[in-house]
């Protein structure tokens, strides 16, 4: 389980501290034949990845309380695990490419999940 692993894995981290958004994505990317994890900080998230090497995907939203904001934790876990596919979603104001790291795609709220996963599966043929 420790080893890295393609993101044909389809392993994803959902990271929202809205609690109904988080079901939502995790509904859905579960009845899609994912392996879900989930979080409501960034903490979490960073705790998550730790134990679970062999997620590919993280979608973090980008304010949630705690120390760490989405644009934050993605900047650390392109760092940490620079394989990784990372979304980051916010309702409010678009986020400049150049705030964000490397490979990371801006989705403003809200946003179809099913052509979210669409792109996530042309990420993978790639």
């Amino acid at each position: 389980m420790g080893q890295s692993r393609p993101i044909g894995s389809r392993t994803i981290l959902i990271v929202e501290d809205e609690a109904l958004v988080r079901f939502d994505l995790v509904d859905f990317f579960t009845l899609a034949g994912w392996r879900v994890f989930e979080a409501d900080h960034a903490e979490a998230a960073i705790a998550i990845l730790d134990s679970h090497k062999e997620i590919r995907v993280v979608l973090t939203d980008v304010q949630m309380p705690g120390s760490m904001d989405g644009v934050k934790l993605a900047h650390y876990v392109r760092e940490r695990f620079p394989p990784t596919v990372l979304f980051v979603v916010s309702g409010n104001a678009p986020i400049p490419q150049s705030e964000l790291p490397t490979r990371t795609t801006f989705l403003p709220k809200p946003f179809d999940p099913h052509r979210l996963l669409r792109q996530i599966e042309g990420m993978a043929r790639a």
